[in-house]
């Protein structure tokens, strides 16, 4: 989706260009409308000219930085914004992208740095502050969301990005007419689909749930689904959407003889954890909640959705649906030497989060890894797999309602429809994986855990091989420490509390969609 302040400019570049008289900044311009209307090939083009007019040119690079986070390749975004830190270290703008890619990517302490030494370097700049606030904001750090936002807002009193966040501090406060007042200012100021306006629509359905407007906050989670799915339309052109990804992974798996699934043997390299978890369930289900319960115990390392198979996902299950099909048989014939060299990557990604070689106990939370249940079963036979149930109706719910980041998954949340087909599909692959593949799997029921802590969580503990402690009750504090980059920060940085049933406000909305949740009801022993 590409904004209008945009496009004007590259039809100035363009003429500029066809004149004969464009430079590198008309040919960077022009490649970042291409890039926003997701024609990316084209924009690749231009900016390999851009680089080879002026090489090193900071304004290029960080252009370039912008065009690989609409592709979400945030790691050479990154990068790009770091070559031309090395080029000027003193441009402002460089960390201010960066700093915003590793926001978008969870990496809250590096985008804090980075936006930090923006405002070091532009202190009028209002864009580093918001970022600062938006960061704030989302970790539940009301005072400093204020303080940046307001900077921001002396600076540019219409600063979407700031308005956003002082709405988010003001809603996490209880001031919901302040949140109001902010939003109803800046929603009609927000003419096209955007991440700011999805953002703003998402917290004014907050504001209305929160005053009981179940209508209208209906009204602005559709609303503001509807913008997220306008404006990452072009990120999946010509790709498999994620539930057509679980459909053929279930294609896939059928035919394969089970017999083949135990040809595996348990040795690991010497880097790896000495207990290995796997966390799964699905997105809302209680998976970081859980992970930062098991992450409070002694010895225990844990990454939260990382993509730590990425070498057997990019041999094996990436393609078309015949191509994932096809994939997963040539895994399932892997013998002990190719085995241990996908082994060996995944704990050389690991150890290069920053988890100890060699730690106690890993956690790996993902909560939509049970897609890579085949790879597990081959290649960690011995790891304990936890997973998470919740009633569906809350799980689909909750993810309709919540404002995600862009990946591979979210835009299946766009819709009650689309969420709870996902749902269905991810559930009968998981299914099929627990019963066909060798894994050893623990269920946990969320209203159980919030309703029953301590039993709960000493029979988690024994699953693993872990000693339970009373420091499982300190998870709040261990998710403020970590940082936490899910959807879910807001609600494990405020301690344990009963979060179900929060669907029934909501049930005309939700009632076109349980024929498909019905069989998920009844088989995890929910009321219907």
């Amino acid at each position: 989706m590409i904004s209008s302040d945009l496009e004007a400019a590259a039809a100035l570049s363009q003429t500029a260009l066809v004149r004969g008289i464009g430079d590198a900044y008309d040919h960077a311009i022009v490649a970042l409308a291409h890039s926003a209307r997701g024609e990316f090939a084209k924009a690749d083009a231009l900016f390999q000219h851009a680089l080879s007019l002026e090489p090193g040119n900071p304004s290029t690079l960080t252009s370039l930085a912008i065009h690989y986070r609409n592709q979400d390749r945030n790691r050479e975004a990154v990068l790009a914004c770091d070559e031309a830190i090395r080029h000027y270290p003193d441009y402002a703008d460089a960390w201010l992208e960066r700093g915003a890619i590793l926001a978008a990517g969870g990496s809250s302490a590096m985008a804090r740095d980075s936006f930090g030494k923006a405002t070091q370097l532009a202190p009028h700049n209002p864009s580093a502050h918001a970022g600062l606030a938006s960061l704030a904001a989302r970790e539940g750090d009301a005072e400093t969301a204020r303080e940046h936002a307001q900077r921001a807002l002396a600076i540019d009193p219409t600063h979407a990005v700031a308005t956003n966040a002082l709405a988010r501090a003001e809603l996490r406060s209880g001031a919901l007419e302040k949140a109001r007042a902010l939003l109803d200012g800046l929603i009609p100021r927000l003419s096209y689909p955007s991440l700011e306006r999805s953002i703003a629509h998402s917290q004014m359905g907050d504001v209305c749930h929160h005053k009981s407007d179940h209508a209208g906050a209906f009204r602005h989670f559709s609303a503001s689904n509807a913008d997220f799915a306008a404006i990452h339309e072009n990120r999946t052109t010509g790709n498999l959407d994620n539930r057509a990804f679980v459909e053929a992974l279930l294609t896939g798996l059928a035919p394969i003889d089970e017999g083949a699934w135990q040809k595996a043997n348990g040795d690991q390299p010497a880097h790896a954890a000495q207990r290995h978890v796997f966390l799964i369930g699905y997105p809302r289900s209680g998976t970081t909640l859980v992970e930062n319960i098991l992450a409070s115990l002694p010895g225990v390392a844990a990454l939260e959705e990382r993509p730590t198979l990425y070498d057997a996902d990019i041999e094996f299950i990436a393609g078309n649906a015949s191509q994932i099909a096809e994939g997963l048989k040539r895994f399932s014939e892997l013998d002990a030497s190719d085995l241990a060299q996908y082994r060996k990557a995944y704990w050389d990604k690991v150890v290069a989060s920053v988890v100890p070689a060699g730690s106690p106990c890993f956690v790996d939370m993902d909560p939509l890894k049970a897609t890579r249940l085949p790879f597990i079963a081959r290649l960690f036979p011995d790891a304990r797999i936890l997973v998470m149930r919740r009633d569906p109706r809350d799980v689909v719910w909750s993810c309709f309602r919540t404002n995600f980041a862009m990946s591979s998954g979210t835009l299946e949340y766009t819709s009650l429809e689309r969420t709870a087909l996902h749902y269905d599909a991810l559930m009968r692959l998981t299914e099929l994986a627990l019963q066909r593949l060798p894994v050893n799997a623990h269920f946990v029921q969320y209203h159980r855990l919030v309703q029953d802590f301590e039993t709960e969580t000493k029979a988690m503990c024994a699953f693993v091989g872990l000693e339970w402690s009373e420091a499982v009750r300190d998870f709040d504090r261990t998710a403020t420490k970590r940082g936490v980059s899910t959807a879910s920060v807001a609600q494990v940085n405020r301690g344990l509390y009963d979060g179900t049933r929060q669907w029934e406000p909501y049930a005309q909305y939700l009632e076109p969609v349980l024929p498909i949740l019905e069989p998920w009801l009844v088989k995890f022993g929910y009321e219907i």
